[in-house]
Order: structure tokens, then sequence, then C-alpha cells
């Protein structure tokens, strides 16, 4: 029988949150890491909530980023909103089909999938499920990663708003949906960096107790 993987908690050490120093826990509620100050917590504190809160925002949020403009043009002759859908089409229509879909999946789907994936992680670990705990950890690692690349669309409108203003052609504005969007985004981020991973792995850990 191979036996069971030792963890921190059962060393009794603490890793820190900031600087990622481990440290002896010493049982004090005002415990802090000896090299950056902060404070030690066997998991972090009020995870699951704070991520519950973080992905409800971000939900709501999520319907007004792809309905609202991202982004507003105006010239002499005309004035046009622009929605994400929109933007994905016009590139479609006119040949630039290989980043119509690198726009769409950054800016859709994988908001979306994010969105999903974390909800699934803080359902599973607030039901202590024991399931697929392995790939549940491979997805929070994945989550992560994918973050940095959920803004293309956002730098899309950036680059072209700089090209436009450069070659004097246009007026070109940020719409709402921008900033729904950005906020999306944002949240999901901070809910990924909020969850706990460790709380996959306690109830296996509480069961070979």
């Amino acid at each position: 029988m191979t036996p069971r993987p030792v963890s921190a908690a059962d060393e009794d050490l603490l890793n820190c949150h900031s600087c990622g120093l481990l440290s002896k826990n010493v049982r004090n509620a005002h415990d802090r890491c000896p090299r950056c100050g902060a404070h030690l917590h066997m998991r972090k504190p009020n995870s699951l909530t704070r991520t519950w809160a973080l992905l409800i925002a971000a939900f709501l949020l999520y319907i007004p980023a792809n309905i609202l403009p991202v982004m507003h043009t105006a010239s002499i002759i005309y004035e046009e909103d622009d929605t994400i859908m929109s933007g994905v089409v016009y590139l479609w229509t006119s040949g630039s089909w290989p980043l119509a879909i690198l726009v769409f999946c950054a800016s859709v789907t994988v908001p979306l999938a994010k969105l999903m994936a974390l909800a699934t992680l803080a359902f599973t670990a607030q039901r202590k499920s024991t399931w697929r705990q392995q790939e549940r950890t491979r997805l929070h690692r994945l989550v992560e990663f994918v973050g940095r690349w959920s803004m293309l669309d956002i730098f899309v409108v950036t680059l072209m708003v700089g090209l436009v203003h450069f070659q004097s052609l246009a007026t070109i504005s940020a719409g709402p949906g921008a900033v729904a969007f950005a906020s999306v985004v944002v949240l999901t981020m901070f809910a990924a960096m909020s969850f706990d991973p460790r709380l996959i792995w306690d109830p296996e850990q509480k069961q070979d107790d």
C-alpha cells in the first residue's frame, strides 16, 4: 500500500501567501512571516466566500460586457458603436478570419470558460468533494495561466485608437462595454487568486485521519 504523502499541515508548517517562505506554526493568532511581516494562515481566510463574491460580480458584468458597445467611432461623415461580436463579424467579413477567431476566443469563450471553471472549483471545494482532485488542481493552474491573455480585445481596441489618432482619420473612444469587460477580467483574476487550491485536497486528508 502506497503511504499517503506528508503535507505541510501534517508537519505544522505555514506557507506565506506574500513571499512564499515556509515557516513553523507557533499557534499564535498574530503570527507573522519573519521575512515580509505578512500574516500567516494555514489556509487563505474566507477563501470560498471571497471567490464566490468575485465570481457572482463577474457573471453579472459578463452580459453587459458582450451587449454594450466597447468602442465608439466618430468622424466627419459618420458615427458608429461596435460591440465585441460586431467587431468579430467585421474582422471575419473583411477577410481577417484568423484575427476574428482569436478575438472571439479571447474575448467571449475564454472569459466564460474561466468563470465556469472557477465556479466548478469553488462548488466542489465547498461540497468537500474528492472527485478528480488532480484534474481540478491542474484546472486551477490553467485558469491562472490563461488569465494574462484575457485582455486581448481591450489591447486591440487600444491599438486601433492609437493608429486612428496617429493618422487623424477619426476619433475613437472606449464604450461602457469595454469597462464591463475589463471588470470581468480583473474580477476573474482576483477570484483565481482568492481561491485556495489546497482546499481541494483537505477532504482526502480528513478521510485518512
